[in-house]
């Protein structure tokens, strides 16, 4: 398989399958503005009602969406030149009060090691095992909640937004040589004040906290339902092992079907396969790329793997259930939880 990516890479270059789409971005931009612009009106008219809930869902919705549009400028996917792209997606990730520097340091791992264990911080234990081994050594509180994590898991989504800008602030305010620190603290004030203050000063103080409430549980759960899918459930590779950029990508990842509204619902996360294979591909292309990969995978009897959004929430239930059963096990005693050994 070490020819399969420069075969596929070299069709998908010949389709100008990489080219940037920024039309179809500044529309998209455009879409979220008259969005904002819409619950900011809404947010003035209603004034002293719990209808201001319904508006609070709306801004956790926006912000997710925000949210896609910085993961795609951070892959370069956007803006033409490298740098303008980071720009972008630092402006952006500080706009919905996380921090671009945290996240891209985070997601580069990922997309390197997807699912290899001690690799992929995206399956290093936080709350929620995804390793047996991980799940074993759990105690108290969290042995309980990994018990039963898999139908915990949704609604610990709920406290995800709160994490998210923690984990932000956090990594901002205590690891040395930040590039980009005051920048990104500087933005993150910024959109706290213009979020909090007309909360505050419009609001009675139950319902601003039932407000912000609302907008975080909505922006968490909708955040953690998109990335989700992707690789939760599907191999884990060993720490040792060696394999090809090709099968290693297609392999760990899952597509979620739907077309169109798959796309818009999850800024273009349901062509995972495309997007590790490609990262720097438009979401506007994925669609297209998806047909040259799926066909590739078919004839060279390589798994690809696509499910309904539904049914790929059902595989994520049942898998961390599965890891959960090892909590509170002997540790030595229990799996690497690795499908993939050495190479």
């Amino acid at each position: 398989m070490a020819q399969a990516y420069k075969q596929v890479s070299q069709v998908v270059k010949e389709m100008g399958l990489l080219r940037r789409a920024q039309w179809f971005y500044a529309s998209v931009a455009a879409g979220i503005v008259l969005a904002l612009g819409g619950l900011v009106t809404g947010f003035i008219l209603l004034g002293d009602s719990w209808f201001q809930l319904l508006i609070a869902a709306g801004l956790g919705i926006v912000f997710t969406q925000i949210a896609f549009l910085a993961h795609e400028a951070a892959h370069r996917q956007i803006l033409s030149s490298g740098p303008s792209n980071f720009r972008l997606a630092r402006i952006l990730a500080g706009s919905i009060g996380m921090s671009y520097s945290w996240w891209d340091s985070k997601h580069t791992k990922h997309h390197g090691n997807p699912n290899q264990v001690g690799k992929d911080p995206d399956i290093e234990v936080d709350t929620i095992s995804f390793l047996e081994t991980d799940a074993a050594q759990s105690k108290g509180l969290v042995r309980l909640i990994t018990r039963k994590q898999g139908w915990l898991f949704f609604p610990l989504l709920t406290l995800e937004g709160l994490n998210l800008h923690y984990i932000g602030l956090k990594h901002l305010l205590t690891k040395p040589n930040v590039k980009g620190r005051w920048t990104e603290l500087g933005i993150i004030a910024l959109r706290f004040a213009i979020l909090l203050v007309p909360v505050f000063l419009m609001l009675p103080l139950g319902m601003a906290f039932a407000f912000l409430g609302v907008q975080l549980a909505v922006f968490g759960v909708y955040m953690g339902a998109s990335f989700a899918p992707n690789h939760k459930g599907m191999p884990i590779i060993d720490p040792s092992a060696r394999l090809d950029f090709f099968t290693k990508q297609v392999r760990t990842s899952r597509n979620i079907r739907g077309g169109w509204w798959a796309t818009w619902l999850m800024g273009g996360l349901n062509y995972q396969v495309e997007h590790h294979l490609f990262p720097s591909m438009p979401r506007l292309h994925l669609s297209k790329a998806r047909e040259i990969v799926r066909d590739y995978c078919a004839a060279n009897n390589v798994p690809y793997t696509e499910t309904s959004l539904g049914r790929s929430y059902l595989i994520v239930i049942e898998y961390l259930n599965r890891v959960g059963l090892s909590a509170g096990a002997d540790p030595f005693d229990c799996p690497a939880s690795a499908q993939f050994g050495r190479a």
